[in-house]
């Protein structure tokens, strides 16, 4: 019986104690979330224009891919809601970069490794605090071993590598690290 009261007082201390450090984060400057962000109390959108391939090497699929994926990483990393254009936060930009080149050549001259690298460049815009407006490019790679081929692997490395840059401009326009 005493077991079970002292049970039952820990559960209380804790789920009081869980309560208190959640109304403390709520009441700073901003609105956090359990990723860490920072998000202005007033912000309630998030808009994620398109980001044409602007690259010399353009691969169909992967405008949709990056752009879907950013949307995602804010749809699921913060209470904002997605609008189509305008949101409080605001993201636009394109691909500048998608390219493979040898990063590891052997004795005979043959890549060992190759590097797929993604870039783009995005412009940030936050209607409620314009000191954290940016424009930045992001990029992002994987290397692959040269007896792979890039057909067999591009669909996956794309979207391990948007997810990777998604994070990356997450994190710098709601996290600022």
């Amino acid at each position: 019986m005493t077991v079970l009261v002292l049970r039952k007082w820990r559960i209380a201390i804790s789920t009081g104690l869980a309560l208190a450090i959640l109304a403390l984060m709520a009441g700073g400057c901003g609105v956090y979330s359990m990723t860490g962000a920072s998000i202005p109390p007033d912000a309630k959108t998030v808009s994620v224009a398109f980001f044409p391939n602007k690259a010399q090497l353009v691969v169909a699929t992967l405008s949709p891919v990056f752009t879907e994926t950013l949307q995602d990483e804010f749809v699921n990393q913060s209470n904002l809601e997605l609008v189509e254009r305008n949101g409080d936060l605001a993201f636009e930009g394109e691909i500048v970069e998608y390219k493979t080149r040898p990063v590891a050549i052997q004795g005979d001259q043959t890549a060992a490794l190759n590097r797929l690298t993604i870039s783009v460049n995005v412009r940030f815009v936050n209607r409620y605090e314009p000191d954290k407006d940016f424009e930045q490019k992001f990029t992002q790679f994987i290397e692959y071993d040269s007896e792979t081929t890039l057909a067999n692997v591009q669909g996956d490395f794309i979207i391990t590598l948007t997810e990777m840059l998604a994070n990356d401009i997450f994190n710098k326009a709601v996290i600022n690290w």
